[in-house]
């Protein structure tokens, strides 16, 4: 590449990570607000919510289009492809993380005003605990950093244990309770979304690993299974 086209191609690819970013922070917010409009029953911003959603599905738009167009006009090679290749991916997963928090805002209006049960108030950790990953992972690929996408995919064990726990008290509420069996099903439908939010981020994770490294992070872990035996 002369110095024009390797400058073209810098500029091509700090665009696509401002891109990614950018989705990344709006599928935050939407995780965040959506919390919030669960445990202060907002429908407004419960709405607000779902209207966002429609600006991440723009973006991804736009990171297919560029990426495309890398691929064609610049044909990059070795980590430069992946990293091209690991962006127009993550888009997808991104989406679908927005995905799941338009999901949850729907939930909000299902769920009595009055009454509310008490375990409403626990849910808000994991949704804090869910965003966090997919900040910590989206830095992760802006950085390059295969070990910060290595944290991430570790602290998913953390996201599923608070799940099961928050399963294991939302039946136990139910049965002793039955009639908020209605109430508890949404709640047990958020709790899900925010645990698939978690293996969505994990994936990343994966894909930022390779895009950095070249080689699968389940290499890496075999890897070191094999310098302990």
């Amino acid at each position: 590449m002369n110095t024009h086209t390797v400058k073209a191609f810098d500029n091509d690819i700090g665009e696509l990570r401002g891109l990614i970013s950018q989705m990344g922070g709006l599928a935050e917010d939407a995780i965040d607000k959506a919390m919030q409009a669960l445990q202060r029953n907002d429908l407004a911003l419960a709405e607000q919510v779902r209207v966002a959603d429609k600006q991440i599905d723009v973006i991804e738009a736009e990171v297919e289009r560029l990426a495309v167009r890398i691929i064609a006009l610049r044909a990059p090679m070795a980590v430069d492809l992946r990293e091209v290749v690991a962006a127009l991916k993550i888009a997808g997963v991104v989406e679908r993380i927005g995905d799941y928090a338009k999901n949850i805002a729907k939930r909000v209006p299902m769920i009595e005003s009055e009454h509310r049960i008490e375990p409403i108030s626990i849910l808000p950790a994991m949704g804090r605990m869910a965003s966090e990953m997919v900040h910590d992972v989206l830095d992760a690929f802006a950085a390059r950093d295969a070990e910060e996408a290595v944290r991430v995919v570790e602290s998913d064990t953390a996201l599923d244990d608070f799940y099961d726990s928050i399963f294991r008290t939302l039946v136990t509420y139910m049965v002793e309770n039955p009639r908020t069996i209605g109430q508890v099903a949404h709640l047990l439908f958020v709790a899900k979304n925010l645990e698939r939010i978690g293996d969505h981020a994990t994936n990343v994770a994966e894909m930022v690993y390779f895009a950095a490294t070249g080689t699968q992070m389940v290499d890496r872990e075999r890897g070191i299974k094999q310098e302990q035996a």
